[in-house]
């Protein structure tokens, strides 16, 4: 089975890049739109990496990051912050909310796919 990915960017752009470039690379990938979205679909499928952006309407990346480490079934699913944010103390509350990694846009396909194994291989998702 296919690795499920759960992209999460106000972007639509961001979001058929992220799904394009993971779709080719061989994993099922969904999409939300803001947080909110993201909750409602991980409860429909359960995922086993989120990739969020920090910055969208609704409910932004950290308070998603929170609600999914409070929640059992999600406390221990990796999730990279993909954004514009450089700024070590965006960094850090991304990390003290439970982010995994950090991905900087813009990003190649190639750094996005490396990536995304690597934290795979490392939660032993990958087969």
């Amino acid at each position: 089975m296919k690795p499920r990915i759960l992209t999460v960017d106000d972007s639509a752009s961001i979001r058929q890049m992220i799904g394009f470039t993971l779709r080719r690379a061989g994993y099922e990938v969904a999409e939300a739109i803001h947080g909110q979205e993201a909750l409602s679909a991980i409860v429909s499928a359960p995922v086993q990496l989120v990739i969020t952006d920090l910055n969208m309407p609704v409910m932004d990346g950290i308070t998603l990051i929170r609600t999914l480490r409070a929640d059992p079934q999600n406390k221990f699913v990796p999730i990279l912050m993909l954004t514009t944010e450089s700024e070590p103390g965006k960094k850090q509350e991304g990390r003290a909310a439970g982010a995994t990694g950090w991905i900087l846009k813009p990003f190649t396909p190639e750094q996005l796919v490396a990536v995304v194994n690597k934290v795979l291989a490392r939660t032993g998702s990958l087969a």
